[in-house]
């Protein structure tokens, strides 16, 4: 069967996991359809021969009348592949206004950080490829997310205190969908089919449904042009990362990064102050604001009296609020 498998995505995830010592546990997350499907297939074996401790994290959202269905038969997966399979029910808040797609990524990856913390699990492995990731460039550039945004997914990246390993993000979705179509040929074991992956009410859905063939007849190589433009927007990021962290230096922060000087602020560039606004709100792993949120903040701070006493400022980001005080902009929760 594994002769069957295409090479690179057998590579990527060798080269990834070649930065984990091997007694460090990974998991892979499962959905089951044909992406983490062949995520799981490949996991197992590198593991196996690494002798790296593999689990199978399923997050079952609740949302569609299969997902009982889908999770037992991710236990007959993990069964033939003898590989643990732990399922965590989550219940998705529709109430915070994200929107359905959002609101489940955010319990999902919660959930996946709790289930790390339980099985001491170094790093979790996702199957995005390269048509997810192209997609996400694309979607990110409609929503008007800039430069930081249209670098999309990452390789290697730090959420919610869980380490995200994506090894796929450069190969084509008709590897997996080989490697998957293998192990049926072998087992009788097909992957599951979400309805909501084509369903236009779902923005992803709708592209899938009404862009992709377009751009297919079009632009057939708009995969491949979209991925260099997020490794491109990657080193872009990384220079201005390294402005907005010196720039950061300036502002007489606080121990925590919670707060910082207004005055000190008020002396960068328009750009800069920007720029800056956006480092401090990564770094404390808050929500990246939009650009009209940005700039109606950034209006404010301006407005206010060089040592903040003329007014109190209050500009509410969740479940956070930015505050000025004494002539410090600050954190607060609440």
């Amino acid at each position: 069967m594994h002769s069957a498998w295409p090479e690179a995505p057998l590579r990527a995830l060798q080269q990834a996991l070649a930065n984990l010592a091997s007694d460090q546990a990974v998991a892979v997350a499962l959905s089951g359809g044909t992406d983490s499907a062949a995520l799981a297939l490949v996991a197992a074996q590198v593991c196996k021969q690494r002798a790296q401790p593999l689990y199978f994290f399923h997050i079952h959202h609740g949302l569609m009348s299969e997902a009982d269905a889908w999770a037992e038969h991710l236990a007959e997966l993990a069964r033939t592949l003898e590989v643990s399979l732990f399922v965590r029910h989550v219940q998705v808040d529709l109430g915070q206004g994200l929107g359905t797609e959002a609101s489940a990524r955010q319990a999902r990856y919660h959930a996946l950080a709790e289930l790390a913390g339980e099985h001491q699990v170094a790093a979790i492995l996702l199957a995005h490829h390269q048509q997810d990731q192209a997609e996400t460039v694309l979607l990110r550039l409609l929503r008007g997310s800039g430069v930081l945004g249209l670098s999309a997914m990452q390789d290697d990246v730090q959420r919610q205190g869980l380490r995200l390993l994506r090894p796929w993000l450069e190969i084509e979705r008709v590897d997996l969908v080989a490697i998957v179509r293998a192990f049926t040929e072998h087992t009788g074991w097909q992957a599951v089919e979400d309805p909501s992956n084509a369903d236009p009410q779902y923005k992803r859905g709708a592209f899938r449904t009404d862009l992709v063939p377009v751009l297919e007849r079009h632009w057939p190589a708009w995969r491949q042009t979209l991925v260099r433009h997020a490794k491109q927007a990657v080193e872009a990021t990384q220079v201005l990362n390294e402005v907005a962290a010196s720039d950061w230096l300036t502002l007489d922060s606080d121990a925590l990064g919670r707060s910082f000087s207004l005055k000190a602020w008020r002396l960068l560039s328009p750009a800069r102050q920007a720029l800056v606004l956006r480092y401090w709100f990564a770094q404390q792993q808050l929500a990246m604001p939009g650009e009209r949120r940005l700039a109606d903040l950034m209006r404010q701070l301006r407005q206010l009296h060089a040592l903040g006493h003329d007014r109190e400022l209050l500009w509410q980001h969740g479940s956070h609020a930015v505050r000025c005080l004494r002539g410090r902009v600050l954190l607060a929760s609440g």
